[in-house]
């Protein structure tokens, strides 16, 4: 089974990558989990201009590192072969579009906002959610 898991660095997809590792390890899955991380560089494009984009790319690309080191550890402790993503773009848009190509599972840490706050503003996960083709597993 190849499992998508997307990495923000929080708590929660720190669990979502254990849980994953722990799916792997029960089915004894021979198969690679794939650790995604997505940044929004929207906001960034006015930095482009003074920086440069190489710049803000740079930026991004420790962001991720950071955000990736821990949910790495987990895998390497539990012997599970892994790859990574790092993306820029809409972050729920960009998940989807990259589970839809080829992973058959899903898996993500919901932050638990309250319901008010994801009325007004919608979460990540809930846009994956709506546009996933595939299963997808939410860990608090």
């Amino acid at each position: 089974m190849k499992i998508l898991v997307a990495v923000d660095g929080s708590k929660a997809s720190l669990n979502a990558v254990k849980y994953a590792a722990k799916l792997s390890l029960n089915m004894r899955s021979n198969d690679v989990i794939t650790l995604i991380t997505v940044h929004d560089d929207q906001g960034l494009s006015v930095a482009k201009k003074y920086v440069g984009s190489a710049v803000v790319q740079d930026y991004l690309r420790e962001l991720s590192d950071k955000q990736l080191k821990s949910s790495l550890a987990v895998l390497v402790k539990a012997g599970i072969k892994h790859n990574t993503i790092i993306q820029t773009g809409h972050v729920a848009e960009t998940i989807s579009k990259v589970a839809n190509k080829g992973f058959d599972l899903v898996v993500l840490g919901a932050k638990g906002r309250s319901g008010i706050a994801d009325l007004l503003i919608g979460s990540v996960a809930q846009r994956i959610l709506a546009t996933c083709k595939k299963p997808v597993t939410l860990i608090k």
